[in-house]
């Protein structure tokens, strides 16, 4: 047997086993449906995600950060390796690379650009864009954040059931303790989820799930992305059938108000107002019309019946 042949069949009896460690029982990436974990030579599992050519170790039994998520996101459209998925955000400015330290978003992104801006903790834009002279001294922390989606079920179902059921998903799939579920409520077709979590709340239990990367997840769930292993589809389970929802926004509240201004509207509000004004101005031209014509009309009748008169 050739040499070449002897080293072909090692690399190939190596692969062998260096697969079998990686799909070890229990070794698998919980949250991230493509994320690697190995467990070789009887130690603890090790897991990685892939963020464009880097390799960044995680922890797969906890929530990725939104920041390393959207990061990846981002990327691999860039190289050619995954095109962009349809509405993937309903942030300010939709999907960009972000800057991220320890997964946590860096206050001030510039997006490998010369124009710069702040965010809070989800890595929203909350100040008007500038150049990279832009100062952002703090990272505002998102506190609240409001799920918002629509139910896809004609099934009835009670509110206590349904609000219980959503309970319990967000703690289990999620890993977020029940004490920042400030609120479920329903209106009409429509479900909003609150979920508190302040600074000081998150300084005391910094293991907890961040409710920013919570609703990261939830929303890739609706939405039909799901970001877990795929031995762990999203369900909100109630009297042993799945309840389904749809359309989901997110919407954040930071600890300090935003900086953003109204110029965004500055358009719009003109295009109402000259829309106003044209509409008033056309029924004050078709009035004046009128009550001209209307007094030629009642001129010419007077006129008419003098001229009667006289003869």
């Amino acid at each position: 047997m050739k040499t070449s042949t002897v080293l072909s069949l090692g690399a190939v009896l190596l692969c062998c086993i260096l697969v079998t460690q990686a799909q070890t029982p229990g070794c698998k990436c919980n949250t991230l449906f493509d994320g690697q974990c190995n467990a070789a030579g009887g130690q603890p599992c090790t897991c990685t995600m892939q963020i464009g050519p880097d390799t960044k170790q995680v922890n797969c039994n906890k929530l990725i950060s939104k920041c390393l998520l959207m990061k990846k996101e981002s990327l691999p459209a860039k190289i050619g390796r995954r095109v962009k998925p349809e509405g993937a955000l309903i942030d300010n400015d939709g999907l960009y690379n972000p800057d991220c330290d320890n997964g946590t978003f860096k206050a001030r992104q510039c997006n490998n650009t010369d124009t710069c801006w702040c965010v809070n903790s989800a890595g929203v834009r909350r100040t008007e864009k500038g150049d990279k002279n832009k100062m952002c001294p703090e990272l505002v922390r998102t506190n609240w954040v409001i799920v918002q989606m629509k139910r896809n079920n004609t099934d009835q179902v009670s509110e206590a059931d349904l609000k219980q059921a959503l309970r319990t998903t967000i703690t289990s799939r999620y890993g977020l303790p029940d004490k920042y579920i400030d609120n479920i409520e329903f209106e009409e077709d429509y479900i909003f989820i609150d979920l508190k979590q302040n600074s000081s709340q998150k300084a005391a239990n910094p293991d907890d799930v961040d409710i920013v990367d919570v609703a990261y997840y939830m929303e890739k769930d609706v939405k039909g992305m799901n970001l877990m292993h795929a031995d762990n589809p999203f369900k909100i389970p109630i009297n042993s059938k799945n309840f389904l929802v749809k359309e989901p926004l997110i919407m954040y509240i930071d600890e300090k108000p935003h900086e953003l201004s109204m110029k965004r509207l500055t358009a719009g509000v003109i295009a109402v107002i000259v829309v106003v004004v044209v509409a008033i101005v056309a029924g004050i031209v078709v009035l004046v019309l009128t009550r001209r014509k209307r007094g030629k009309y009642e001129k010419t009748e007077m006129t008419e019946m003098q001229q009667q008169l006289r003869s």
